[in-house]
Order: structure tokens, then sequence, then C-alpha cells
């Protein structure tokens, strides 16, 4: 999916600024979005690729100014309402009363086949399984990245799409094709490779000399270069 959380190779951001001595929480609301992520992660609600799917489904100005845990917040919110475990009256019942001081109503959840059996449940993590699978491409095959332009979820960054690169590093071992894992359209178990493409295949005339650049990519992003 094309969109603004695709960053990387982006210009016009200006310095990272590093803050000195920063602190792993700025305000209370954010430790309390990570916990609460922390806990839904074990309910089986959704997957780690279906999260991080409905983060790229943001606004981009509330995707640039909302920050890290804001971003959390929305997927959390989005994919609990979607799914139908709470209602956007809820949320902003809550939220009126915590700004006004009034008495909200309870959640309510005996209408919601809730919490999930067993068999409804979503595997959370688990994107590498202890499994072999049989790699299509060994160390030092050069490999060209697919043009890849998904409408949903894809871990495969724009700026290698179309780019030709060595690989350097076979994990051989079955990971999770978050493509599809994303729509819970099955894990797709595949190789990932370390790629290294010189800075001139990706920057062209704008690169910096001597420079390469390592990207991970599953099996399903790449094909033989020619």
């Amino acid at each position: 999916m094309n969109g603004i959380h695709d960053m990387g190779g982006l210009h016009g951001f200006g310095k990272v600024e590093i803050e000195p001595n920063e602190p792993v929480f700025h305000s209370r609301w954010e430790g309390r979005v990570y916990a609460l992520t922390q806990v839904l992660d074990t309910k089986g609600i959704y997957n780690l690729d279906e999260h991080r799917h409905e983060i790229e489904l943001m606004d981009a100005a509330a995707y640039l100014t909302d920050g890290y845990y804001g971003r959390w917040l929305f997927a959390m919110e989005s994919i609990l309402t979607r799914k139908g475990i709470i209602s956007r009256d809820e949320v902003d019942q809550r939220v009126d009363a915590l700004e006004t001081g009034r008495p909200s109503n309870p959640v309510g959840t005996n209408d919601r086949n809730w919490p999930l059996p067993d068999d409804k449940k979503i595997a959370w993590g688990a994107w590498r399984k202890d499994v072999q699978v049989s790699p299509k491409f060994q160390i030092g095959d050069r490999v060209t990245v697919k043009n890849h332009q998904p409408a949903g979820h894809t871990r495969l960054t724009h700026f290698v799409r179309n780019k030709t690169g060595v690989v350097t590093i076979v994990n051989a071992q079955a990971w999770v094709l978050p493509d599809t894992r994303a729509h819970n359209a099955g894990e797709n178990l595949q190789p990932v490779y370390n790629v290294t493409f010189s800075s001139d295949e990706i920057w062209g005339d704008a690169a910096e000399p001597n420079v390469e650049i390592k990207v991970d990519l599953s099996e399903d992003y790449l094909e033989r270069a020619e």
C-alpha cells in the first residue's frame, strides 16, 4: 500500500532532532496506550500485520502529527469499533466524561460475543515459524524487486521497487508474508532475504558514493535479475 507511512527515502522532513535524555513516554496517556495495546495483543482480536495496516489507513496529516502512540490509539479504536467490540458512541461518551467530569455508561459486552472463544482468536505474533522452506535464491544471486503495488498492506518499501541488488543473507526459516496475513488471507510461509543495493542504483545521481543499502525482503517481492 502506498501512503505517508512509507517514508523511506522521502525528502523535505528536515534534520532528525535527537532529544537528550528522552523519556520513554512524554505523557501519561502514551504509557496507557502502550499498556492497553499489550493487553489487547493477548486477546486474539487482531494480528500484528492487521494492526500495522490499520495505522496505514490514518489521514496523512494525522499520521504526521499524532505521534507514535497516537497512531497506536487510532488503530486500537478503529479495529475494536470495526469488529464490534466497542462502539464509536461509547468512545465519544467516555471522552466527553473525561473532559467534563460527567459520568459515563459502562461499556457493554454481553451482546457482542465477548470475550472471543478460542476457535475465533487470531494469533498475534509468530511471524517466524520453526520450520524450513526451500529458498528460490542463494547468496550472490542478482535479484530485481517487483513493482508490487497492492491496494492493501505490504512491507515492501517503495524506494526499492524495480531496483536490482545482490542477495547477501538467506533466512531459510519460514516467515509469514505480511501482505496476506494483514487481511487474514493466509500466512504464505516463505524465506526472507537480505538484499544489498548500491546507493546509485537506489538514488541515482543524488547518491552518496561508496554507500550500500541493505533491505530485508520476502521471497514474493523478488524475481531473478535478467
